[in-house]
């Protein structure tokens, strides 16, 4: 039906936003309309996260919102994470949705949509086929989240990673890299469309290219990027794996100052026992040489981690090595996260030993230091000059982040006066807080 319009929520990480964006785009092609208001719309669209529990809790609840205020006229539908991992317990939590769609299957979208419109088949329709995602369905097709000024741009999905606590090859199969002129041509039209910073992700960033056959691929993909978009202002690079850090990368980001000097690794632990537990690199060795190699190579790099604390077994002792881990290497930006017990990981069989309380309390104790690393290396940017990207301002301010700070997840810059979302401010910094800094702009001649 033409001209109908869809309404769609967006769950859970970037990778999802890109997942939701893209399922836009097809419903647009096919001739439908996007709206903002799940009342006006024909077709409800859930693409939801199924990760951890908390994420499945809001995943369920919205679904439960829409379906117990939709119209006979309209249709709902899950898509996501959730779906792809639980399928028809979904329905069963959730009374009313029409159609189900997976993780490897969301360019089918508009198949199933009209399928449910032509009326000819029982609701709720299962569009969860088992076999594995191929590339070439998605040939075409830009894999692009475009937010304000900047971007986020898919590069591989899924993960062939061990980690035992880890859901994600459940839910998205194995590592898929998307062919390198796909890629390319996506940041082509993330520069034409004016955006000044492109955020690479996937499951795995670093892995990228070893299912195509191409070694040290995310350099080489570097490389090509900052050739075929010259006029994107930062490239950077998120979610990359331990043990992955090649020095030709390492070169590559000393090289182009395109690349931000920023670099995501989620180490998930500084104790080898826990992260052989965790089937992680537990060669700690490693991370300490790396990060010098890295420091010394790469002026001002910022380094972020993740964390997870009361994974089962973890002892007191093993938790006080992390303290001693994250003060001798004093990261930029940390999250931390209480392990979350999940069914069908290689984990189930360790349970959930540790209490709620235990779990709490060590990840307190780890933000406390954290937030005065995190305060003492703000303080050293006093009176240094930064460009800050703007993406908001009102009453007399303006909100931006530097290289340091990557989009959603990271600190923010607050600049007196207010400046034009996209600009490109040169800011002399004046005030720091945990996690934020202050500043003014610096005119320039």
């Amino acid at each position: 039906m033409q001209g109908a319009q869809f309404y769609l929520l967006s769950l859970g990480c970037a990778k999802n936003t890109v997942d939701s964006q893209s399922m836009s785009a097809l419903l647009s092609r096919a001739g439908y309309v996007v709206c903002d208001h799940p009342q006006e719309a024909d077709i409800l669209l859930v693409n939801t996260c199924g990760f951890i529990e908390p994420a499945r809790e809001e995943s369920y609840a919205e679904l439960r919102r829409l379906a117990e205020g939709k119209t006979p006229d309209q249709l709902l539908i899950a898509a996501g994470c959730l779906t792809e991992r639980y399928g028809k317990q979904v329905v069963g939590q959730v009374p009313g949705i029409d159609g189900l769609l997976g993780t490897r299957r969301w360019m089918e979208l508009p198949k199933l949509v009209q399928r449910l419109r032509d009326g000819n088949e029982s609701r709720p329709l299962y569009h969860l086929p088992g076999s594995e995602r191929k590339d070439t369905e998605t040939a075409g097709m830009s894999r692009i989240a475009v937010q304000g000024p900047s971007a986020y741009l898919k590069i591989a999905d899924g993960c062939r990673r061990p980690c035992a606590f880890c859901a994600i090859p459940l839910i998205k199969g194995t590592a898929v890299s998307r062919p390198p002129e796909a890629i390319l041509e996506d940041a082509r039209l993330l520069q034409d469309m004016g955006v000044r910073e492109v955020n690479l992700i996937a499951q795995d960033t670093s892995d990228y290219g070893h299912d195509l056959g191409i070694e040290d691929g995310l350099a080489i993909l570097l490389e090509d990027l900052v050739k075929a978009a010259p006029a994107i202002d930062w490239i950077r690079i998120l979610y990359t794996y331990p043990g992955c850090v090649t020095d030709r990368l390492i070169r590559i980001m000393a090289e182009y100052p395109q690349i931000v000097p920023y670099l995501d690794i989620p180490l998930q632990h500084g104790h080898p026992n826990v992260l052989r537990r965790m089937r992680r690199p537990a060669n700690i060795e490693w991370v300490y040489r790396t990060i010098e190699k890295m420091r010394a190579v790469i002026p001002d790099l910022a380094l972020r981690t993740t964390f997870i604390v009361g994974y089962p077994g973890e002892t007191e002792e093993e938790f006080q090595a992390l303290l001693e881990f994250v003060e001798g290497l004093r990261f930029d930006r940390v999250g931390v996260f209480t392990f979350s017990f999940e069914r069908g990981t290689p984990s189930e069989s360790l349970g959930d030993p540790i209490p709620p309380e235990v779990k709490e309390e060590r990840r307190g104790r780890l933000m406390e230091l954290q937030q005065r690393i995190s305060l003492e290396k703000n303080i050293a940017l006093i009176g240094q000059r930064l460009s800050v990207l703007i993406e908001g301002h009102g009453d007399g301010i303006s909100l931006g982040r530097s290289t340091r700070d990557a989009p959603e997840i990271d600190g923010m810059v607050i600049v007196e006066g207010e400046i034009p979302v996209g600009e490109m401010a040169l800011v002399q910094i004046i005030g720091a807080m945990p996690y934020d800094l202050t500043g003014v702009q610096l005119r320039t001649s």
